[in-house]
This record gives C-alpha cells, sequence and structure tokens, in this order.
C-alpha cells in the first residue's frame, strides 16, 4: 500500500472526482463521506435504472439534500451514451456559477471509471481524482461472478455484453485510490485480496458513515428546496481536508492511468503470498503452441479468481495479444504488433510509455515478444498451474523449427479473435 500524500492544495475553479464501483452501499457512503468534508461540493448524479422507459435521471445534490433534478433522453437507445452527452455541459454549468468547489460525479453502478474520466478531460474540465469504493468482503463474491450484467438488470445499453465480475476488476484497477468500507465481515483473506489485486492503490478507509446514511439521496430534498442559492466558499476559511477529500483532489492522468491498463505497458501485480492469497507471476520467452493452449484455457482459466497480462501465440508471432480473465471467463483479444516486429522507422509513432516498457523487458533475440501472465486468488494452486502453462509451451523441437514453422500451426485462436 502506498502511503498517504502530504497536505493536498486544491487547484483553482472546480475540481471533479469521479467515485464509481459496482459496490453501491460502500460507493454511497464514499460520496456522502467527501459532502460532508469538503465545503462547497455537491454530487451529480446520473440514474441508468430508469433507461427501459427512454430516459436517464440525472440529480444534482449537496450536503443538505438535491439542488437540481432533471432528465436527459436516451442516445442511440444507449443510457451510458446519455451520461456521456449530458455530463460535461452540467459540469460546466456548475463550473459557471462559481459557488462549487468539488463536484463529485457518482457513476451509476456499472459505469466504467475510465470512460467517465476521459469523456470529463476531453471536456476541457480537471478531474482531481478518480475513486473506487470497495467493501473487501465482497471482492470475491464478485470476482467470481458470472452473470451477464444484462441478467442483474445492469446493463448499460441493450448491446451491453459484459459481466459483473469483468466489470468490477476494471473499476477495482483503474482507479489509484480505492475507498474502503469499514466492513465487521471481512477478514485478513478478504483484506489480502484486495491488496493483492491492486497492490499500487492508495487505500483509504470511508468510515463510520458506512452503513449509516449513505443511501445515495442525501438528507431529504426538502431540508434544502430545489434551487436553494448556496454561498461561495472560501479556501482560506476551509478545515484540513480529510484523507478520503485529499485523495479526491490530489490530481489524475488520464493519459498515464490508460497506459497502466495496457497489455503492453500494465502495472500487473508482482508475487506474493500471504494469509491465504497468491499471485503467480509467469514470465516465459517461448511461444505458446496455439492447439495445446486452446485445449487448457478452461483449467487455466478457472484456476485463479484473476488473471492478465499478454501473451504469444506461435501461429502469429508478431502479434502482443491481451489476456482478461474474471468470473471463469476470458477475454483474448489482439493489442496490435510487438515492437520486435516493427521497422524502426514506425518506432516513432509508438508512445514514450510503450517504448520505456518493451525496453525494460527486452531480449537480444525475440525483443519484447513474451508470456507475461499474472493470477491471483485464495488457495491458488501455483505449481500445478506453472506445470499447466509450461506445458503448453512449444517443445524444443518445434521452437528450433522457426517462425516459418511456427505460422504453419493449427489457428486455433482465430475463433476467439474473429479473424
Amino acid at each position: 500500500m502506498t502511503p498517504p500524500p502530504g497536505p493536498v492544495t486544491p487547484p483553482p475553479g472546480l475540481s471533479v472526482v469521479i467515485v464509481g464501483g459496482l459496490h453501491a452501499d460502500a460507493r454511497k457512503a464514499a460520496v456522502t463521506r467527501l459532502l460532508a468534508d469538503v465545503p462547497g461540493s455537491v454530487v451529480l448524479h446520473h440514474d441508468l435504472a430508469t433507461a427501459a422507459a427512454g430516459t436517464v435521471v440525472r440529480t444534482v445534490r449537496d450536503a443538505s439534500g438535491i439542488l437540481t433534478a432533471g432528465e436527459a433522453p436516451l442516445v442511440n437507445d444507449c443510457a451510458c451514451c446519455a451520461l456521456r452527452e449530458d455530463l460535461v455541459p452540467e459540469l460546466r454549468r456548475l463550473a459557471d456559477d462559481g459557488l462549487t468547489r468539488l463536484a463529485v460525479v457518482e457513476l451509476w453502478d456499472s459505469v466504467e471509471p475510465k470512460a467517465m474520466a476521459e469523456v470529463v478531460t476531453a471536456g476541457g474540465l480537471t478531474v482531481t481524482g478518480v475513486i473506487t469504493a470497495v467493501d473487501p468482503v465482497l471482492v470475491l463474491p464478485y470476482l467470481g461472478n458470472g452473470d451477464d450484467l444484462a441478467e442483474r438488470g445492469l446493463a448499460a445499453a441493450a448491446t451491453d455484453q459484459r459481466t459483473v465480475a469483468d466489470t468490477f476488476a476494471r473499476q477495482l484497477e483503474y482507479a489509484p485510490v480505492l475507498a474502503v468500507a469499514d466492513s465487521e465481515a471481512a477478514d485478513e483473506e478478504d483484506r489480502e485480496l484486495l491488496a493483492q489485486l491492486h497492490p499500487t492503490a492508495r487505500q483509504v478507509p470511508i468510515g463510520d458513515l458506512v452503513g449509516g446514511g449513505g443511501s445515495g439521496s442525501g438528507a431529504s430534498a426538502h431540508s434544502n428546496p430545489l434551487g436553494s442559492p448556496r454561498s461561495p466558499v472560501s479556501d482560506s476559511s476551509l478545515p484540513p481536508l480529510s484523507p478520503l477529500a485529499q485523495a479526491a483532489l490530489a490530481g489524475f492522468d488520464v493519459e498515464a492511468a490508460a497506459a497502466a491498463q495496457h497489455p503492453a505497458c500494465a502495472l500487473l501485480p508482482a508475487e506474493a503470498d500471504a494469509h491465504g492469497v497468491s499471485t503467480l507471476v509467469w514470465h516465459r520467452r517461448r511461444p505458446f503452441h496455439p492447439e495445446r493452449l486452446y485445449e487448457a484455457l478452461e483449467d487455466i482459466t478457472c484456476a485463479a479468481a484473476r488473471s492478465r497480462g499478454r501473451f504469444w501465440l506461435a501461429d502469429k508471432p508478431d502479434v502482443l495479444l491481451h489476456w482478461d480473465a474474471a468470473g471463469g471467463a476470458l477475454c483474448v483479444e489482439s493489442a496490435g504488433p510487438w515492437l520486435a516486429s516493427l521497422p524502426d522507422a514506425a518506432w516513432e509513432m509508438v508512445p514514450p510509455v510503450r517504448r520505456a516498457a518493451a525496453a525494460m523487458d527486452w531480449h537480444p533475440e525475440h525483443g519484447d515478444c513474451c508470456q507475461h501472465l499474472v493470477f491471483t486468488s485464495p488457495a491458488l494452486d501455483r505449481d500445478g498451474l506453472a506445470r499447466l502453462l509450461e506445458s503448453c509451451l512449444l517443445t524444443d523441437t518445434e521452437y528450433a523449427a522457426g517462425r516459418d514453422a511456427w505460422k504453419r500451426l493449427p489457428p486455433a485462436f482465430d475463433t476467439l479473435l474473429e479473424v
């Protein structure tokens, strides 16, 4: 866990913090805590649960209750698209009124923070923090839930094919700050799992508001009538910021956050083994045999609560492939070429962060081509999983045959990759 930063000086103008997560009670408690801790703050929330009726309900509230409420029409039959279209204008209105110090964007359950942080930043506004709220006791159940979001009434569009597990994993791993509920039911294994899944995150306790008023609606609406005026807040009169408020105002780099999720340069967890939870980092410099790996996919995918990384297939030796598994389901997709396969002139078009990541792991023969997979789970059979992965690599004879022979191996992954 990273140490807490020093005192934070809020930037001038409107600051925007994005708070998300499928753990609704924890998320709402974190939002309520921010409202209480930061004078001059408001919460903007789009409720996508009403999308079936053709609209998205937007509310803006402060610590005393609802300030404004309205509806945004669906865009292309997509509730999440409506959110994108409506969010930036509403934030600009808050910025222009000069009364709001911090705008807390509370995302609806299955909305992912990455997309919204990029939308807000592209709209010319300042995102100073991205926070995912979590209840440690729910981490493993959510990672193991392979249900489609649509089955749980959580789909953001008619075409939404995400699952509970993969959505939760991305929400968790994107945010540099985790607002952690003080759950009495959570044990050391639950907390260790959370720490190993996102070891670079700053964990901030939400505090005693969990389960005690964090309903998401704030105080009753009539305690602050719609449109009642608020007074500008003088920074010189503000009390010291709480740890959660400091995290909300500490600053956020959208480009760096995106790079940290890209399979070519992702900040993956390191080896760990504590309190019954293990993380196995498996790194090799030999490609997989496509058929043997395909036949073993189910066993590999189900071996851990969460696995991710990049991998190298012999029949597609120039393609960097992304491995992303949670809830017993695996997503495999191309992430473009390995840098080793590019001509020197093309390197100038590659982002510096990716070139730096490749340089740190460069092999004299294969360049950046490799297997780099990370598996995190309670009761992980590390030795058995490692043996299974090793059995899927090319044998010495297959490897010695060279790239031309590798490319003639059966293309077992073409269906998954929709080639």
